[in-house]
């Protein structure tokens, strides 16, 4: 019987043994994972410490540390090239416009001469290709400027009427497009706390792409939520296209005049104050959902 009660004492004490080791391990997991999610979050050189004496945990941190020193050093090169990238893009931008402008100026004194009809086209054709070189330069220059602001405060806007005067002002380019679009705007005032010069700038790119690719027809629809749908016809545009519509620098064939900035653009600044933009192909029709939640 005796034996019996000291088995029992025994695998009584192993058991609180166990537990004891089990809620030790478990604080110690605790303990790496609260430092590690802090290693990540700030970019400092801190590394992870524990005070569990256990080996594997205090290897497991070891291990960790070596790749979270390696993962600061990529993200410092990361982060220094691309700060000389947008150095670099904003200053050949900026040199870029000299130039330009004095090639305007030749060539509007060479249509000042008398120019057979064949140098005429040459003229035509060389103004077409300055004026597509100098709006590539200014949305050049304008997303390395984006891309090196901090975050700006915004307002209370109301988004029907940033999109009314947003139409009104491309009112023109719609009607020599032969383009009448469908607007569809609730009477209840939707508020979002925004930039203006963001928003209007975010619409302003997303009716610029309608122009470009729309065939005939466009509808633009705000929702109560602050969701904001523009949608046209576009057969010329396949999914695979539409998927890479907001990588920069990327054009279609049709658009011979874009840039591939202006919804990289839109996109940057839509996430800057909080929102969502994404595009998908719906039948025939190239869907724009522009969202700012509340």
């Amino acid at each position: 019987m005796f034996f019996w009660w000291l088995l029992c004492g025994f695998l009584c004490i192993v058991t609180a043994l166990l537990i004891i080791k089990i809620i030790l391990l478990k604080r110690s997991m605790d303990e790496l994972s609260e430092s590690f999610q802090e290693c990540l979050m700030t970019d400092t050189n801190n590394v992870i410490y524990v005070t569990s004496r256990d080996a594997h945990v205090r290897k497991l941190a070891a291990e960790l540390n070596r790749e979270l020193l390696l993962l600061q050093r990529q993200r410092h090169k990361y982060i220094m090239g691309d700060r000389e990238l947008k150095e670099a893009v904003t200053n050949i931008s900026h040199d870029l416009r000299t130039p330009l402008t004095a090639i305007c100026g030749y060539l509007d004194l060479a249509r000042q001469e008398e120019v057979s009809e064949e140098l005429l086209t040459y003229l035509n054709c060389m103004e077409g290709r300055v004026e597509v070189l100098g709006q590539l330069t200014e949305e050049l220059f304008a997303y390395s400027v984006l891309l090196s602001c901090e975050k700006e405060e915004g307002k209370v806007l109301s988004l029907n009427r940033m999109l009314e005067e947003s139409l009104l002002a491309h009112q023109g380019a719609f009607l020599a497009k032969g383009i009448t679009p469908e607007i569809i705007i609730p009477e209840r005032t939707i508020k979002r706390t925004l930039n203006a010069s963001y928003l209007n700038r975010i619409l302003a790119n997303i009716l610029g792409n309608a122009l470009k690719y729309s065939e005939g027809d466009f509808k633009i629809e705000l929702q109560t939520d602050g969701r904001i749908m523009f949608s046209n016809r576009a057969n010329n545009l396949t999914p695979v296209m539409v998927a890479k519509l907001f990588d920069r620098f990327y054009t279609v064939e049709t658009g011979r005049k874009a840039t591939g900035l202006g919804l990289s653009i839109a996109k940057l600044l839509t996430e800057r104050m909080g929102g969502s933009i994404k595009a998908y192909k719906e039948g025939e029709q190239l869907v724009i959902v522009l969202l700012f939640p509340e």
